[in-house]
């Protein structure tokens, strides 16, 4: 069995029947792919709509009340997530992806790792959780529970997701809008760092003392 050129060859199959054998190994991580992205995507708007319940409102990026290049890189930002679901998308269902099935497995763990990160986030900051730096709300400052161990980890679950989909599913397409997401992502959370620096002062400076930016305790 040859999982490096990610199929299986049984006895030493080969033309039609290894090909059918490739096919069937390729389609084992489609249902998985699927499955990150619903889940991830279905924590987001559960958690949007129960907010919207409680008067809140969850996504606040691109307002017009923020500096311009605040507001700039929030809507490239909101651009590049929104753009890179259909390129996932038809990269899952029209099989654009080569790579050994170790480095595919491996972005199986990565994708629902990136689940898993992202969900703690949103439940560990219950009705603080905002897309976007807040225009008038004033929100809790949260260091416990996952964010002992990330200041961003929403923004790492977010990461993971994209990156397992990207191993799972490698091509060239993909890989360009991933590391834009990803950058436009970072830039998203310089931002808001700043922005709770200036909300939450010394506070604030003393837990970036101790807490990596993406992951890791520093003391």
């Amino acid at each position: 069995m040859d999982f490096d050129r990610g199929i299986s060859v049984i006895g030493g199959a080969d033309g039609p029947t290894a090909i059918f054998l490739a096919g069937r190994w390729d389609s084992l991580f489609v249902i998985p792919a699927l499955l990150v992205m619903m889940i991830f995507y279905g924590i987001y708007f559960a958690k949007m709509l129960a907010q919207k319940r409680h008067g809140i409102r969850t996504t606040q990026v691109g307002g017009r009340g923020k500096e311009r290049s605040v507001r700039r890189t929030e809507i490239i930002m909101s651009a590049a997530t929104l753009l890179i679901v259909p390129v996932e998308l038809a990269s899952i269902l029209l099989g654009w992806g080569h790579m050994p099935s170790w480095v595919r497995i491996a972005g199986v763990l990565a994708g629902f790792t990136g689940d898993a990160v992202f969900l703690a986030a949103v439940l560990t900051m219950r009705d603080s959780w905002r897309a976007g730096i807040p225009e008038t709300d004033r929100t809790e400052f949260v260091s416990h529970g996952i964010y002992r161990y990330s200041r961003n980890p929403a923004f790492l679950g977010f990461d993971l997701m994209y990156v397992g989909i990207l191993l799972m599913y490698f091509n060239g397409i993909l890989l360009i809008f991933t590391i834009w997401v990803i950058a436009m992502l970072h830039l998203q959370i310089l931002q808001e760092e700043k922005y709770l620096e200036t909300v939450f002062g010394e506070a604030y400076r003393a837990y970036k003392q101790c807490t990596g930016r993406y992951f890791g305790r520093k003391v």
